[in-house]
């Protein structure tokens, strides 16, 4: 089990695709990091004006610590940015900041995905703590009940992954007709913005296969899907 060969067949896809959506999102991000906006606003500046046109109000911006380490806290209502995006005059910044207020827009409004993912983050964060735990140690153990366990409790974090896809995508459309309807960016100027986005998106479109990929292994060597179950 633990040195099955048919596990690389499944993993290195998704391997594969996040050390390439990795790198892309930092090669883009120093491009464009590197291209002032002409409005010259910070991504903290643009954040708080593109939150405040929406009409959210209680939410506080902060600087926050590591490289695109930025994040909504829904739980706080606090929008923390790093402080290459917090300082960040740049094309780059100014649509990471604009994606981190189109989360806390997202909140503020009940948008739906939204909502499902905040009541998947327990159930994910457990099942993806256990479950392939669980489920190796019902191979190991011929235990076809625990490995369904296993697969089951994983199965939520999985789900996660693919909430968390339309909720992304979301808040950089947001982000970005934002940015030109403000005026903050130009339609030229917004296209860098947008590349930095759609970077950004590869990763959680890598996450979300990657976990596809290792619920499809266990599906596989449960017998599930045409592989051979432990006898």
């Amino acid at each position: 089990m633990f040195f099955d060969p048919v596990y690389f067949l499944f993993l290195v896809p998704g391997l594969l695709l996040s050390f390439w959506a990795q790198f892309k999102v930092k090669s883009t991000f120093k491009k464009y990091a590197e291209v002032p906006s002409a409005r010259g606003l910070s991504g903290a500046e643009a954040a708080a004006e593109l939150i405040r046109h929406r009409g959210v109000s209680g939410v506080r911006i902060e600087e926050v610590s590591g490289f695109l380490s930025d994040h909504y806290d829904p739980a706080q209502r606090v929008l923390r940015l790093s402080p290459d995006v917090y300082h960040g005059r740049s094309l780059s910044a100014l649509g990471v900041a604009a994606h981190e207020a189109g989360h806390a827009i997202q909140h503020a409004k009940a948008y739906g995905p939204l909502k499902l993912r905040s009541y998947l983050v327990k159930p994910a964060n457990f099942g993806s703590s256990f479950g392939l735990v669980i489920a190796s140690v019902g191979f190991a153990l011929q235990a076809t009940s625990m490995v369904m366990v296993g697969v089951v409790l994983f199965s939520a974090a999985v789900l996660f992954t693919l909430v968390t896809l339309p909720v992304e995508f979301d808040a950089s459309r947001r982000a970005v007709v934002a940015l030109k309807e403000l005026g903050i960016v130009t339609a030229r100027e917004a296209q860098g913005s947008a590349a930095v986005l759609n970077a950004a998106a590869l990763t959680y479109v890598a996450a979300a296969v990657s976990a596809i990929l290792q619920l499809l292994y266990f599906l596989f060597r449960a017998g599930l899907m045409g592989g051979r179950r432990e006898e």
